[in-house]
């Protein structure tokens, strides 16, 4: 039990990232089915993009408040500064995403069902691991202010 305190507290910040990650995660797919199997439709292309933003925008709110407090533990007293940023970051990885998706898939043509996977779970990742960073060197710099 001790060893496993003592690596939590090692890696602290990592591993609430990842749980706040998870979190968010059932958060979007649950505003965007909820949306879709209710006062949405699917077949509808509009709705289909509504249910999509929707679920990014609530995802991007939960995830900047759960950031603040429990992963990074800012103390930042500029918290729309600090929002302006953390969703800025969240633009730019929303468009890396996009784009690497575009490349791979359309450019490129590997559309298959397996590469499709594929390049979504390259993508994904690449897309924490710039987030985390965005978040840590950019938003969330751990400087105390006043």
């Amino acid at each position: 039990m001790r060893k496993c305190l003592a690596f939590y507290k090692k890696h602290e910040e990592l591993i609430n990232y990842i749980i706040i990650g998870g979190l968010t995660t059932v958060i979007a797919l649950l505003v965007k089915y909820g949306l879709l199997f209710t006062i949405l439709d699917s077949k509808n292309a509009f709705e289909l993009q509504v249910s999509v933003v929707a679920s990014w925008i609530v995802a991007v709110l939960f995830v900047y408040v759960m950031n603040r407090i429990v992963v990074f533990k800012s103390k930042s007293k500029k918290i729309l500064k600090e929002a302006s940023k953390f969703f800025s970051a969240r633009i730019a990885t929303l468009l890396l995403d996009a784009f690497i998706m575009w490349f791979f898939i359309t450019l490129l043509k590997l559309n298959s069902n397996t590469e499709v996977v594929i390049v979504t779970l390259f993508s994904q990742v690449l897309v924490i691991v710039v987030n985390y960073i965005l978040s840590k060197i950019f938003v969330f710099k751990n400087k105390k202010e006043i």
